[in-house]
């Protein structure tokens, strides 16, 4: 029975002995339990950040589109109002112009030559007031300076008395809007 104990007790030791760990194995065994539990902190810093990241992104990517449908709500407001202003331009310049058509009408009711020509004549004399109001005004006029720009020239003249470039006839006024040319003089032109 001895044989049996001694036997047992060797296999505890054995046991102990295997089991028993080195100061240098518990210090490597803690350490790794540290690490592991920095690790894990470390990754639910990292998940806490991907998820404010995320967010953020979400955010941007909101802004994103309501930036977008801003913008196409805009162009389609200012294509309105474009097509707006057009609209309200030449109703404008039509109503300056029903005056006169008016005028006009009433003088073909006249058969005594000379008050057509007077009426006429009458006529022509608003259109100016017409044209100003609209902000048109018009140019070519003899003894103007010729201006390629602005003017074409259908004929050239050799004319002594006048200088040269010289506006000598004018056979169609032109007419500008500001720095808008709406149509070019015709005129001849002195050598």
């Amino acid at each position: 029975m001895e044989n049996k104990e001694n036997i047992t007790e060797e296999v505890v030791e054995e046991v102990a002995t295997e089991s028993a760990e080195t100061p240098a194995e518990e210090t490597a065994k803690k350490d790794k339990k540290t690490e592991n539990k920095k690790h894990k902190a470390e990754i639910e810093k990292l998940k806490e950040e991907l998820e404010a990241e995320k967010a953020k992104t979400k955010e941007a990517e909101d802004k994103y589109l309501r930036c977008a449908a801003e913008y196409d709500n805009f162009r389609r407001r200012s294509l309105k109002e474009r097509e707006g202003i057009y609209s309200e331009a030449k109703a404008d310049a039509i109503k300056e112009l029903l005056p006169m058509i008016d005028n006009l009408q009433r003088a073909t009711g006249y058969t005594d030559a000379d008050k057509v020509a007077e009426g006429v004549s009458m006529i022509l004399g608003t259109l100016p007031d017409v044209l100003s109001k609209m902000g048109i005004e018009a140019y070519g006029e003899p003894g103007e300076q010729f201006d390629p720009n602005i003017h074409n020239a259908i004929m050239h003249e050799e004319n002594p008395e006048k200088g040269e470039n010289e506006i000598v006839a004018v056979y169609q006024q032109g007419y500008r809007m500001g720095d808008k040319i709406i149509r070019y003089a015709m005129v001849t032109v002195a050598n």
